[in-house]
C-alpha cells in the first residue's frame, strides 16, 4: 500500500496523531495532527495528515477556516459532508467554550487586562485587525468581534459595523483594539481619528467607548491613557 493512502490507524503506533494526544495530551499536536483526527481517513491520493495539510492551505489557517461554510469546505478534493459536519461541529464547540470563558470569567477593569486578553492572539499577525470587545454593565465580556482587516482608515472602519454588534450582544460599552505588525505600538493620525470617530458615535447612542488599544511585540498603547478619550 502507498503512503498516500494510509489512514491514522496505519501509521506507526507513536506516530498516530490520537496515539500521541493520549500520550502527551492535546496540546502536543499541531493543528495538522489535531484536523487529522476529525477527518479520520485520507484518500487514495493523500494520507490523512496530508489531506489535513491541503485543508489548513486551502484556508490560508484557522482563521478563514472557522468562518468556512459547508460548500466552502466540500469544495476541496477528498473533503465530503460527513468530514466537513465534522470539522464544523468541532468549531462550533471551540466558539461556545470561549464565550462561556469569557461571560463567566473575564473582566476588564483597566488597559492591562484589555491588552491581556487579546495580546497572544495579535501580536504575531502580519496584518492590521480590527477588532472590538464588548462589555456589559459589569465589564465582563460578552463577545469579541473583529470588524475590519488592513490599514485603518477613518472612512474604513465604520460605526455602523461597529455597533451592530453591539446592539446585537445588548452591550453596555466596549474597547477597541487593533494591532500594528511592526510591533511599535505608537498611535497614528488614523488610530486618532478613528478613536474620536467612534466615542462621538457612542455617546449619541449610549454605548460608550472605554478605550482603543495600540497591540505591539509585548506591549500596548491606551489612548485613553494618552489622553485621546
Amino acid at each position: 500500500m502507498s503512503i498516500s493512502a494510509l489512514k491514522i490507524r496505519e501509521f506507526q503506533k507513536d506516530d498516530r496523531p490520537r496515539e500521541r494526544m493520549l500520550n502527551d495530551g492535546p496540546a502536543s499536536l499541531s493543528n495538522q495532527e489535531l484536523l487529522a483526527i476529525l477527518l479520520r481517513t485520507g484518500t487514495k491520493k493523500e494520507s490523512v495528515l496530508e489531506l489535513a495539510n491541503t485543508v489548513l492551505k486551502h484556508f490560508e489557517g484557522l482563521r478563514l477556516l472557522k468562518e468556512a461554510s459547508v460548500q466552502e469546505i466540500t469544495s476541496i478534493s477528498g473533503i465530503g459532508e460527513a468530514k466537513a459536519v465534522h470539522i464544523l461541529a468541532a468549531l462550533e464547540l471551540g466558539r461556545r467554550i470561549n464565550r462561556l470563558s469569557y461571560d463567566e470569567r473575564y473582566v476588564i477593569r483597566s488597559p492591562q487586562d484589555g491588552a491581556d486578553f487579546v495580546m497572544e492572539e495579535m501580536r504575531f499577525l502580519t496584518q492590521e485587525h480590527f477588532v472590538c470587545i464588548y462589555l456589559n454593565t459589569k465589564n465582563q465580556v460578552l463577545h469579541k468581534q473583529t470588524v475590519f482587516i488592513g490599514s485603518l482608515n477613518a472612512s474604513i472602519v465604520h460605526p455602523r459595523e461597529v455597533f451592530k454588534e453591539a446592539f446585537r450582544r445588548s452591550a453596555a460599552s466596549f474597547i477597541c483594539v487593533h494591532n500594528h505588525p511592526s510591533g511599535d505600538p505608537s498611535p497614528s493620525r488614523e488610530d486618532i481619528d478613528v478613536t474620536k470617530r467612534l466615542a462621538e458615535a457612542g455617546k449619541m447612542i449610549g454605548i460608550e467607548l472605554l478605550d482603543h488599544l495600540i497591540i505591539g511585540e509585548q506591549k500596548f498603547v491606551s489612548l485613553k491613557e494618552k489622553g485621546y478619550l
